[in-house]
């Protein structure tokens, strides 16, 4: 398949689709993390080295891009909600460092509006979600993609393309209590550009807003060096926002139209 970027400098900024293979964008702190840090939420930013993390005034929500301990020398952004403050964590999201930024951002926002749902009324929604599973995956199916279940009790989703996807652990009888209830990834199957893990307990909500965000029709913006190689012949430019050097003259792509609202259920 043609490559679309063949004729465009490695440094030119574009607007490009799918997410999935978009590549994991820039790492602004500020910018993917919504919490009103101006307000009563903490920011620790001890070095470079050591990342940083954010905490919610109760300390029951922490989110943090800090080293990886399965990979030296690599970063990974980790959301953990406790129950209990000074206890162990209650539920974990983990996202490879490479997951785009979009994705990790939006689950985030969606992660606030819970916090601050539930503080401002008799909700738990953090710990007590009802949330059903379909509310994550019925978008997707909606959106062409592919649908398998196996009798160890996973279901699997995948993309269009065949270069993202998602597996949910439905019948938690047959897997242990640390296994993940959902992992997502893009690029390719067998060595993904990113992974994101959901422990078991995670509000569906969060799942859903990952899911959401895939099927995002919004392009994303990044300079071309950052696709990935192997996988960028399936992306689409939507815009170029920097003057390219050209060998030749390109068509242009429409831009796609604006994301859909999509309602919540709790």
């Amino acid at each position: 398949m043609p490559d679309p970027f063949e004729d465009l400098d490695r440094d030119v900024t574009v607007r490009v689709l799918p997410r999935h293979l978009a590549g994991p964008g820039s790492v602004d702190l500020r910018a993917i993390w919504p919490f009103p840090f101006d307000d009563d939420w903490s920011l620790h930013q001890p070095s470079k080295e050591e990342g940083a993390v954010a905490c919610s005034p109760c300390l029951r929500l922490r989110t943090g891009y800090v080293p990886d301990p399965n990979r030296r020398g690599h970063m990974q952004w980790i959301t953990a909600a406790h129950r209990d403050p000074f206890g162990p964590a209650t539920w974990q999201i983990t996202f490879d460092a490479t997951t785009p930024v979009e994705l990790l951002g939006d689950v985030q926002s969606e992660l606030l509006d819970l916090y601050l749902e539930d503080r401002h009324s008799n909700k738990d929604h953090l710990f007590d979600s009802q949330t059903s599973a379909q509310e994550a995956y019925i978008p997707l199916l909606a959106h062409g993609w592919r649908h398998t279940i196996k009798t160890d009790g996973t279901q699997t989703f995948l993309a269009p393309d065949a270069l993202g996807g998602m597996q949910h652990q439905y019948d938690r009888t047959l897997s242990s209590d640390l296994a993940p209830s959902w992992r997502v990834w893009g690029g390719q199957p067998n060595d993904p550009d990113w992974r994101v893990q959901f422990s078991q307990t995670t509000p569906v909500t969060l799942v859903a807003a990952l899911t959401a965000s895939l099927l995002s029709t919004e392009p994303v913006e990044r300079t071309v060096k950052d696709i990935p190689f192997l996988t960028r012949h399936h992306v689409s430019i939507a815009a170029a926002t920097t003057t390219a050097k050209q060998n030749k003259p390109s068509t242009p792509v429409a831009t796609p139209p604006p994301r859909p609202t999509m309602s919540r259920i709790r």
